[in-house]
């Protein structure tokens, strides 16, 4: 009866016009990244077998059994996202999560990158979660091509692979050299994935996926923000109060910038231009804004500050405030 009722999900899985006869007409008729490695999953870990053929992919060759220490988690029988991310964080790769689109996931495998992807193979009380890694597709054909389990070139109908997606909630992870952009980059999904390089402690890759951000969007403020704190951490003020003066420039209302930039010019021995850099521009925040009252502290602190030195005034001068 089991397996009957299991033939029948399949069955289901299949029905139905094939996902791909929809997808942009830009993209290839038929991709297969041959070249990407397949490393058969041992009993329940079929995470870090996934996560090792993405990462050799991105030529970063790591057993699974090393990964299994990093992100199998035994009560669980499995890994969970997070774990997977940091793992590729941790050898200085960009974890970007893909769009939950079809067409967002077979993007980037036409673009040459193999996509890390979570399935749910059951239905019902009794769910299959697994971890596999789609390198192909045939438009034709309607299939996926996929490293699975001990499967090195599994080929699934896209109907069936999409319902199987769908019920995982359509997580799919393609790993970035931090400095490279998605086929189709989301500022808010690129920025979360570059802040968390920063966050894992490298500065260097953090640094290279904003630059990489504020060329695709000029006017986008965080970029330009995680390039000054960057700067700032490293104790080049000249260089984070430039970032920070070209987020105000184009929006004055940003907090962030403003409080941030007023820091910089205190660092830099310019007190007088920081204090009428905010009698200037707290006026521009919102009033409800949550980092009013980090402002009006950053005001307090000001108020307690020396004038600038004489010596340094005509240096202070460069700092225009506006």
């Amino acid at each position: 009866m089991l397996a009957l009722l299991l033939a029948l999900l399949l069955l289901v899985g299949c029905a139905g016009p094939s996902r791909l006869e929809q997808l942009p007409a830009e993209l290839p008729e038929r991709v297969e990244l041959s070249a990407t490695p397949f490393h058969p999953q041992t009993e329940h870990q079929c995470g870090p077998a996934a996560l090792a053929t993405v990462l050799g992919a991105a030529g970063r060759n790591v057993d699974p059994a090393a990964l299994a220490t990093e992100v199998y988690l035994p009560g669980r029988q499995g890994s969970l996202q997070p774990e997977l991310a940091a793992a590729a964080r941790a050898r200085g790769l960009l974890a970007y999560e893909t769009g939950p689109l079809l067409s967002d996931l077979l993007a980037e495998v036409a673009a040459g990158r193999p996509v890390l992807v979570l399935q749910q193979l059951g239905a019902g009380p009794w769910p299959t979660w697994h971890y596999a890694v789609v390198v192909g597709y045939d438009k034709a054909r309607g299939t996926l091509l996929l490293r699975s389990g001990t499967d090195e070139r599994q080929i699934l109908r896209a109907s069936l692979f999409a319902a199987t997606w769908d019920r995982a909630g359509n997580w799919a992870l393609v790993l970035l050299e931090p400095g490279t952009l998605p086929a189709h980059p989301d500022p808010v999904r690129y920025m979360s994935a570059a802040a968390a390089l920063e966050t894992a402690g490298n500065p260097g890759a953090a640094r290279a996926a904003y630059a990489a951000a504020a060329g695709r969007w000029p006017e986008a403020p965080l970029p330009r923000l995680g390039l000054g704190n960057l700067a700032a951490a490293a104790g080049d003020w000249a260089e984070a109060e430039r970032w920070y003066r070209a987020v105000l420039a184009d929006d004055p209302t940003r907090a962030a910038a403003l409080n941030n930039r007023a820091e910089a010019l205190v660092r830099l021995g310019c007190p007088d231009a920081a204090r009428m850099l905010l009698q200037q521009g707290t006026v521009h925040v919102a009033a409800d804004d949550p980092l009013q009252p980090v402002l009006q502290q950053t005001v307090r602190d000001l108020s307690a500050q020396a004038a600038t030195p004489a010596g340094a005034a005509a240096e202070c001068t460069q700092f225009t405030v506006r």
